[in-house]
């Protein structure tokens, strides 16, 4: 009796949404840390670095989803350039536009005469010839519309909750340097978490990428508290 294997594919899902926490929470977690270390080399009060983090939170929330917002504006204003110059192209110069669909499939390997089968059966649907262009020719797929949205408020709202795990030890700690000790403590374990899942689910090496992520934001910490011990 012959088994039947069944093979599950695994892909990696909704990208879009894994990209916009990645970027919102590595600087949520990174740029708060750093200037919390650097205010507690310089103040004796935590409440002046809850403060200026706080601040900071709600500034690097905003321009972040801001920068998101565009991004997906600038996306979707360019794939719906490219759409009309392509449409224009299939209305004016239909002939080479069908070589370029002919040499896409030649590419492929199939024959001369397949290659005039598809590409007149293609021709008679502009639509569907279009989307074919965009996303063999060009390499574009058509973005969510409410990309920019989703977008701003994905790493708008990632940046904030990275930002406040730095902050939150100095909510319990008056000492800018008790509280700062376990700033330091919470937030290498958050940034080792978080780069080792980012680096897990991307299919990379899960521990070197936990550790580069966490790397980063210690150095980061690291020089914001000595240059600011230095200019104190």
């Amino acid at each position: 009796m012959t088994e039947i294997v069944i093979h599950e594919e695994r892909h990696l899902q909704s990208s879009s949404l894994l990209t916009d926490i990645v970027i919102g929470m590595s600087d949520g977690l990174t740029v708060p840390f750093a200037l919390a270390a650097g205010l507690s080399g310089a103040v004796s009060s935590s409440l002046i670095i809850i403060t200026a983090g706080i601040a900071e939170i709600a500034a690097g929330s905003i321009a972040m989803g801001l920068g998101g917002y565009l991004a997906g504006n600038t996306e979707m204003d360019h794939y719906n350039s490219e759409l009309k110059r392509e449409y224009e192209e299939v209305e004016l110069v239909p002939e080479k536009e069908k070589e370029e669909v002919k040499g896409i499939f030649a590419g492929m390997g199939l024959s001369d005469d397949t290659q005039r089968r598809i590409v007149d059966e293609m021709a008679r649907d502009k639509e569907k010839w279009v989307d074919f262009m965009m996303k063999y020719e060009l390499g574009l797929e058509k973005p969510d519309p409410q990309r920019a949205r989703k977008s701003a408020m994905n790493i708008g709202l990632s940046y904030a909750v990275g930002g406040l795990i730095p902050l939150s030890p100095y909510f319990f700690q008056a000492d800018p340097h008790t509280g700062l000790k376990y700033s330091c403590a919470l937030t290498v374990v958050c940034l080792f978490i978080f780069g080792f899942f980012k680096s897990k689910v991307t299919g990379q090496n899960p521990w070197l990428g936990g550790l580069r992520v966490t790397l980063i934001g210690a150095i980061a910490a690291a020089a914001a508290f000595y240059v600011a011990r230095l200019f104190r």
